[in-house]
Parts: C-alpha cells; structure tokens; sequence
C-alpha cells in the first residue's frame, strides 16, 4: 500500500505528473490513457491504469470541465422536498442520472420566483449540463429569453404543456380530475368540495378543470365547491377548517394532491368527524403514505418515479444533440386507486 502524503491535514490530490514518473511515460500520455484518448498502446494504457489505482488517483471533473464543456452534473430545482410527491420524482430522476454517470444537485425553490432565479442562475455558472425544474414558479417572458438565451436544456417537470422552448413531462392532470369527480358523483356524493392551489398553477389548474367537468356531466345535480390556498398540508387544514364552517353540507372531499389531503385528514379529526362516515375524501399522487394512513387514501395515481426518470433522459438527449434538440411534451396516464377514504351514500 502507497503511503499516503498529508499537508496541513488535508489529503495531497495525485497530479498526473506524478502518475507519468512513477509508470516511466509522458504527461500526454498518461491523460490520453486515463480518458480513453487515441495512440497510446494496450500495455502502456493498462500501466497507466494500474499505477493510477495504486496512487488512489481521482480525476479532476471540474478541470476536465473546462476542456470538454460538460461537467456531467444536472440541477434538480423542485417547489418543497418536504412533499413526498418529489422525493419519488426525485428519486427516479436521480436514478437515471447515476446510470448515465451523472451527479444531480437538488435545489428548493419554496415557488418563490426570485429564489428560483437565483438558483438557475447559479447552477448555470457551475455549467451544469441541463436543469430539470418541478412544478416552479410561473416563469415570465423575460425569464424565458433568458434561459433560452443561455442555451442549457430545460425540462419543466409536472407542468403542462404551453408555448414555450421548454420540454415538459407532467401526468394527464385533467383525466386526474375527471376521475376523482365522477368517482365521487358515482358513490351519491352532491356536495363535492375541492381544495386546490392557487388559480394560476398549471397542473392544480387542469385536475381542477377535469373535477368541474365531471361535476357538470353528471344527470344529477351536484353542487360544486372550490376553494384556493397553499397545496401543502398546512393549506389543507386551514381550507378544510374553513370549508366545515362555512359548508357543513358538504359530504366528500377532492384535494389537489395527497399533501393536502394528509392536512384535511387533520382537520377533519379535530372537528370530532370522521373518514369516511362523515366526509369522504380522495387525493391525488398516491405517494407511499396516502397507504399507510388510517383509514387509508383513495387517491389518483400518477407514475412518480417514471416521470422523473423520463425527464433525464430527455434532458441527456437534448445535451447530447450537436444540432440541437426539438421540445418534447410526454404526457403520462393516471389511475384512480380505491382503498377506504370514500363510501357510498
């Protein structure tokens, strides 16, 4: 075993000189030996390679960087990783990343607009090969030019498709809606209530628009209530809380996603009513917990993992593209998953 060299208690980085002096070559040698490079024979690369694991040799990325351009690192820019709904998206974008020997910085933007700027304005100086933003901020034409302007790929994940340059990957929030309305419709509920995000958020705003829709199609008259707030599980027990006063007629609950609905389940209880006798309720994403709760949630799944995992490779493949790469919309398909949150009237 090498003895290690240590100065002012820091670990000493091997040099590729040190590599090319102890295996008898030059400097150019060693590096067209370590990355793979052209003219360097079978037996003098395996050498190379060996002497570099003996040195416990790690390769300079940020060095290399700056020749080749790419820094095979990609910036994950989400709204909350608190919400279980993006550490599965996460997680599957993250996948995908190590398989194609990228790393991924995650980054919270709290869907605050000037932080979200902030954070692709820095992760454009550590030249990042492309960014992956879930569910942001609502970016203005401006911010768009600019992005635009910079040239790094964007994929905008869980938002709808809209004319902009960006690639989306998002599920089929509308259907999502659909089927949580007519399910409820379905069961004899006529007072449905849906607690949602704010107005302008693109996929809160599709599930909103499908939930209507099935409301209206019905043959029986049902009485829709929308009520807007913060699509976290705070949001949710203050919508509900208010919702109980101001409607105790209602009988069934749709909430925008499973974060809100874990914070109706709250409210819900300490009301002293219960799920589903008093207030049925159906949420959306079906993360882990919306199965582990008491009782547990119906809820529209959409296919978190894969969502994330396709925006990476989307995102590869527009970095990989030397003539570019046209925008790509992949929408997914969303069940509604039945478990014990509802019952029929």
């Amino acid at each position: 075993m090498p003895e290690l060299e240590f100065q002012n208690n820091r670990l000493m980085k091997v040099t590729l000189k040190q590599i090319a002096k102890q295996a008898g070559v030059d400097v150019s040698t060693v590096s067209r030996a370590l990355t793979g490079g052209y003219g360097v024979h079978k037996a003098t690369r395996d050498k190379v390679l060996g002497v570099a694991k003996t040195l416990n040799y790690y390769p300079n990325r940020i060095a290399r960087g700056l020749v080749t351009g790419r820094s095979h690192t990609i910036g994950l820019l989400i709204s909350d990783i608190r919400n279980p709904f993006f550490a599965e998206v996460a997680r599957g974008a993250e996948d995908a990343a190590y398989n194609a020997s990228f790393d991924m910085v995650l980054c919270n933007s709290d869907l605050e607009s000037v932080k979200q700027m902030r954070y692709i304005r820095s992760l454009i100086e550590k030249n990042v090969d492309g960014i992956l933003m879930n569910s942001v901020a609502g970016l203005d034409q401006q911010e768009q030019i600019e992005l635009a302007e910079h040239g790094v790929p964007i994929v905008l994940l869980n938002r709808p498709m809209a004319p902009h340059p960006f690639s989306t990957v998002s599920a089929d929030n509308y259907r999502g809606g659909f089927l949580a309305g007519q399910y409820l419709v379905d069961l004899g509920h006529r007072t449905i209530a849906h607690l949602t995000g704010p107005r302008t958020h693109g996929n809160l705003t599709e599930r909103c628009k499908g939930f209507l829709a099935a409301l209206e199609s019905s043959r029986k008259k049902v009485t829709p209530i929308v009520i807007h707030g913060d699509h976290t599980q705070k949001g949710g027990h203050e919508m509900t809380k208010k919702l109980l006063v101001q409607r105790p007629e209602v009988t069934a609950i749709f909430a925008a996603n499973d974060a809100v609905a874990f914070g109706v389940v709250r409210a819900i209880l300490e009301a002293g009513l219960s799920i589903p006798d008093n207030i049925s309720l159906v949420g959306f994403d079906n993360v882990e917990l919306s199965g582990l709760i008491h009782p547990p949630l119906t809820t529209v799944n959409q296919p978190k993992y894969e969502m994330g995992r396709a925006a990476v490779e989307i995102l590869l493949a527009q970095s990989n593209s030397p003539n570019g790469h046209p925008p790509e919309q992949r929408v997914f398909g969303v069940n509604l998953v039945e478990r014990q949150s509802c019952r029929a009237l």
